[in-house]
């Protein structure tokens, strides 16, 4: 006779399980479709939780691997951007040599000299009409920077810096205070989204088969910049 006791968990607490296996699932399915060669972070929040994952999973997701995605698909925004650029688009002004170093090794960079670690091989990036505000501003960055190709749909469109303040009648209200524009053509990214480089349709008859086409086409691009394998 078997016995089991099942205890009750909150609604919050589901979903945080169904997003791990999802996200589990996903980096599984990019190891298949990239031979092992592409690592696969996903940025829930662009909040200070989320970040501390990123810094924390980088370099677990991109060990031994020739490449990153980094999904901001369904990521309703924050403020972290700039802190996640700054470790994913470094610009390299010098390199290191360690004492009886290999000298014809020119890309190294002590990483103790850096404020956070750098990731420096091929990347690409995932969005989609469910990336927000501050979500949008990473997504037209990775792509205004270069930094790799942008997959997915265009964003949502929806940024712009506010504030809160409350009313005598105990509601709040709203205010923006800052608008966000783009480098170079001086785009306002409010009802501007950031438009994907390769724009793919992730359909609902997709999404009831478990296909992920917007992932699978970031693979595919991603692997173009691999190094060739001797």
């Amino acid at each position: 006779e078997l016995s089991a006791i099942v205890v009750p968990i909150s609604s919050a607490a589901e979903r945080t399980l169904r997003y791990q296996a999802e996200t589990t699932a996903t980096r599984a399915k990019v190891a298949e479709l990239s031979g092992g060669r592409i690592g696969y972070i996903h940025i829930q929040s662009m909040d200070q939780v989320s970040l501390d994952r990123f810094e924390r999973d980088l370099y677990a997701s991109a060990h031994a691997k020739d490449g990153l995605i980094i999904d901001v698909r369904n990521n309703g925004g924050g403020s972290t951007a700039d802190r996640l650029l700054s470790s994913i688009d470094v610009r390299t002004h010098a390199f290191a040599i360690p004492r009886e170093g290999d000298r014809t090794r020119k890309s190294s960079y002590p990483q103790d000299r850096l404020y956070i670690q750098r990731y420096t091989m091929p990347m690409a990036m995932l969005c989609n009409e469910k990336s927000f505000s501050n979500a949008e501003i990473i997504a037209h960055a990775f792509k205004t920077l270069g930094r790799g190709p942008l997959v997915g749909q265009q964003t949502a469109g929806g940024v712009i810096s506010t504030g809160s303040d409350s009313l005598v009648d105990a509601t709040t209200v709203r205010t923006p205070m800052r608008g966000w524009y783009v480098i170079g053509d001086g785009r306002d990214m409010e009802e501007n989204g950031a438009m994907p480089d390769f724009v793919v349709m992730q359909t609902p008859e997709d999404e009831a088969k478990a296909l992920d086409a917007q992932l699978a086409k970031a693979v595919e691009e991603l692997m173009k910049k691999l190094p060739k394998k001797p």
